[in-house]
């Protein structure tokens, strides 16, 4: 009897209503979030090759007794290696993928294998629309900062605007880890809803006219080209923002790994294998960090507004270049391209194309706003690296 007591007594169920906070009903709402995110991902198909795992990470760290997830761990930003043997549960371990910054960078280097940066090299002022579209990033750090927000905070915050979910977790795993499970699952959220939040905002910065413009057929880009263009980058980015360099380079490695053609099975491993597995890992890991007590409070409003204004201004800061691009080339340059230069590949292209072949079916733009889409990319790491330099 005494051992079927000492059993019940283990049992989450127990422990569920019998905690010395008293908190039971945080941890049930928690449970019931998770559940959301994952019906979200499941049935909606919000993100689901993030947000699913991302959603069940939050599940199991909010499990009563599971133990797979101590936050004590990690408490002052710091790694406490002397407790690991005693106290670590399973994604402790996976969590030290996220805290030393390894799986966004393994991300980006599946990204860059997959990514075809020939839109950009033959329309080189796309750069400068990918670019501004980053003032989302940095119109949501002001805002951030004047809600009261830290600057880490307020920095991981803006990259939201980015519309890149693994610089967003690079950033807070650096800057702001007690924020990190609240502002993953902003970043993913907003970039699933990517196609609704941008629509219109397109149609109110742009007239009927600017959206049915048709522009020339880019010009072929060589190998050679294909292949100087991540070295140089490489290079040039490392030395501007060496706190960029990890991010960029991993990118930049994978394209190299693309374009070079010696090396298909690395390039294969990165765009499949690597990348899957890694996703599954900083899926869990990151949704682990959402427990009840840094979730279920005020600042999680304050970062999920401030990061629907982040993508809001991004797009439009692409936009309102992309009119000026419009006006200065005599109508050669549709605005909606500029759209695309938040950085989620290639969803944000895609709307572009949606939206322009609305207003006139013969017209294709996905692969002019593929130039700006993953100019984003790079421009997103660059001010990941620019706020690691100021506050890290």
């Amino acid at each position: 009897m005494e051992s079927i007591l000492t059993f019940l007594k283990q049992s989450g169920f127990y422990q569920l209503f019998t905690s010395g906070d008293g908190q039971w009903w945080t941890t049930l709402i928690m449970l019931g979030l998770a559940c959301l995110l994952l019906y979200l991902a499941i049935v909606k198909k919000f993100e689901p090759m993030l947000l699913l795992p991302i959603a069940f990470g939050m599940l199991l760290s909010n499990l009563p007794g599971a133990g797979m997830y101590h936050p004590a761990l990690f408490e002052g930003g710091h790694v406490h290696w002397q407790d690991f043997s005693s106290a670590a549960g399973l994604i402790d371990y996976l969590y030290l993928g996220v805290k030393l910054g390894i799986y966004p960078c393994l991300i980006f280097l599946g990204v860059g294998s997959m990514t075809d940066f020939g839109p950009l090299i033959a329309n080189p002022k796309s750069l400068l629309l990918g670019a501004a579209a980053q003032v989302g990033i940095f119109v949501a750090f002001i805002g951030a900062k004047v809600l009261g927000f830290a600057d880490g905070v307020a920095a991981s915050i803006g990259i939201i605007g980015g519309a890149d979910g693994p610089t967003a977790i690079f950033v807070t795993s650096k800057l702001a880890p007690e924020y990190l499970g609240s502002i993953a699952i902003a970043a993913y959220s907003y970039m699933a809803l990517v196609p609704l939040i941008q629509p219109p905002v397109m149609k109110l910065l742009t007239t009927r006219k600017e959206r049915r413009i048709v522009m020339q057929q880019l010009r072929p880009v060589s190998k050679t080209e294909k292949i100087v263009f991540p070295i140089v980058v490489t290079i040039f980015t490392a030395l501007l923002v060496p706190s960029a360099a990890s991010l960029v380079g991993m990118l930049m490695l994978g394209n190299l790994l693309r374009e070079s053609g010696v090396v298909d099975r690395l390039s294969k491993t990165a765009q499949n294998e690597l990348m899957n597995i890694v996703t599954i890992f900083l899926g869990i890991s990151v949704g682990a960090t959402a427990t009840a007590q840094m979730f279920l409070r005020l600042d999680t409003l304050g970062i999920f507004a401030m990061g629907i204004a982040a993508f809001i201004f991004g797009t439009a800061g692409g936009l309102l270049l992309g009119k000026l691009m419009c006006w200065l080339t005599k109508g050669k340059i549709n605005p909606l391209i500029g759209s695309a230069g938040v950085s989620a590949v290639p969803m944000a292209a895609r709307v572009s194309q949606v939206v322009g072949q609305k207003e006139n079916p013969s017209n294709f733009l996905l692969m002019h706003a593929m130039g700006p889409n993953v100019a984003g990319v790079i421009g997103s790491a660059i001010a990941a690296g620019v706020f690691l330099a100021l506050f890290n």
